[in-house]
């Protein structure tokens, strides 16, 4: 009974406590990148890329990185191969600065949520112009 109500007295635990660790891994690794990116990476094809967010797994051996970039398809196949070309020195530079016991491998993801969101703009446009009452002339 005992052990019953210290589970109750600390509801949150190792869990609660060890969940904010990869968020802030996370954060460290996408501010990192985005610097390496302004100030170190001279590969122009990475001129127009910004990185938007970074996701890690709970055991910090994966971190995912969702860029954007500004530009037609070929500026952004172009930045997708960069990128990938680009991985190992990230990579390497993350683990000088950031001193983890294992560097993450990192998986680049392009971050689609610009396009929608300009995609969504241009109907709402749309649907306005299409909902405003004809003009009368007097």
């Amino acid at each position: 009974m005992a052990s019953h109500l210290k589970k109750n007295l600390y509801p949150f635990g190792r869990e609660a406590k060890g969940s904010k660790r990869p968020k802030r891994v996370a954060d460290m690794i996408k501010n990192e990148i985005a610097l390496l990116l302004l100030r170190k990476v001279k590969d122009p094809r990475m001129t127009n890329v910004s990185i938007v967010n970074a996701e890690m797994t709970k055991d910090l051996r994966r971190a995912i990185v969702y860029y954007s970039v500004l530009g037609d398809d070929e500026q952004v196949a172009k930045a997708a191969e960069g990128l990938e070309r680009a991985k190992g020195f990230i990579r390497s530079h993350l683990a000088r600065e950031l001193g983890l016991r294992a560097t993450p491998e990192l998986v680049f993801k392009r971050d689609l949520s610009m396009e929608h969101q300009e995609k969504m703009e241009r109907l709402l446009k749309e649907i306005n112009i299409d909902a405003a009452p004809p003009e009368t002339g007097s």
